[in-house]
């Protein structure tokens, strides 16, 4: 577990930064505000298109992956949508429960490149590109119930749906971006990775999640023991190898997605909250992370 913590501390490393900055600087929350949607908007898409784009992959060699990463994502959902049977709030539920099934991909690339170099990449982006329009769909569909939203409407407008299906319809297509594009492309997926980390840093915040501890109690076991341990079930029952199992088994305990809280202040939800579950999840990843990848590889 020692030897993963600091495997994983470059990139928590870059989140304390972005904590240090927004509190101790004059870069305050309306510059990271700014930063958060370039991001959002931009940068991560782009990184988004060009690493499902170019994967070295096969979608027929990744169907097991696939089965066993986006099968835990699947029952997450299930489990996080038992949250509206509890005696919460409405808004705080349908905003938050977002929070128990999303995934930090900005954390998921970087990890990956320091598990398995390459084909660990390689194996995330196809989780990506297929768990990404899964969990946000899920996402706006609680989001867009509550506000009376057209779910539809609300899909067709989210860049990272819509980049990640470019992507993947190019790869399908056999498509490459020219070649005098690509370096352009990897320097923006490498300044997405580190400013996205550095905006979940900025925007680290606990307050608001005292109105409905039970409620968040239950969306943080879902995100960072239920998923984690249905990955690795599946993982063993699927027989994959370890380099596929440990992959599949860090894209599940991932921190919840940092843009969940734009996604609930753009859609009318309760922003402060989810604010309050994605710094508390990103503080529970720094320990759970490195506790699966431990027992994973035992």
């Amino acid at each position: 577990m020692w030897h993963n913590a600091l495997l994983l501390f470059p990139d928590f490393a870059l989140i304390a930064l972005g904590l240090a900055l927004s509190q101790w600087t004059s870069l305050k929350r309306d510059v990271w505000s700014a930063v958060e949607r370039l991001v959002y908007y931009v940068l991560f898409p782009v990184l988004l298109f060009s690493t499902s784009s170019r994967g070295h992959y096969t979608l027929g060699g990744a169907v097991a992956v696939l089965l066993a990463g986006i099968g835990a994502l699947v029952c997450g959902i299930a489990l996080a949508y038992a949250a509206f049977w509890l005696k919460a709030d409405r808004r705080c539920a349908a905003s938050g429960v977002q929070c128990a099934f999303r995934f930090n991909s900005y954390i998921a690339l970087a990890v990956a490149d320091r598990l398995g170099g390459a084909q660990a990449v390689s194996l995330v982006a196809v989780l990506i590109a297929f768990g990404v329009p899964l969990c946000n769909a899920a996402a706006v569909w609680a989001l867009a119930r509550h506000a009376q939203r057209g779910l539809l409407r609300e899909l067709l407008r989210n860049p990272l749906i819509l980049a990640t299906a470019a992507g993947l319809l190019a790869h399908s297509l056999g498509l490459r971006p020219p070649e005098l594009l690509l370096p352009v492309l990897d320097r923006i997926g490498n300044a997405s990775i580190a400013m996205g980390l550095m905006t979940v840093g900025a925007g680290l915040q606990l307050r608001g999640l005292h109105r409905e501890w039970r409620l968040s109690a239950w969306l943080m076991t879902v995100r960072h023991l239920l998923i984690p341990l249905i990955a690795w079930g599946l993982a063993v029952a699927l027989h994959l190898t370890p380099l596929q199992t440990m992959v599949v088994v860090m894209f599940a305990a991932m921190p919840t997605a940092s843009s969940a809280y734009v996604l609930a202040v753009r859609m009318g939800g309760d922003g402060p909250y989810v604010a309050g579950l994605v710094s508390l999840s990103t503080l529970l990843g720094a320990v759970s992370l490195p506790l699966f990848l431990g027992l994973v590889q035992t």
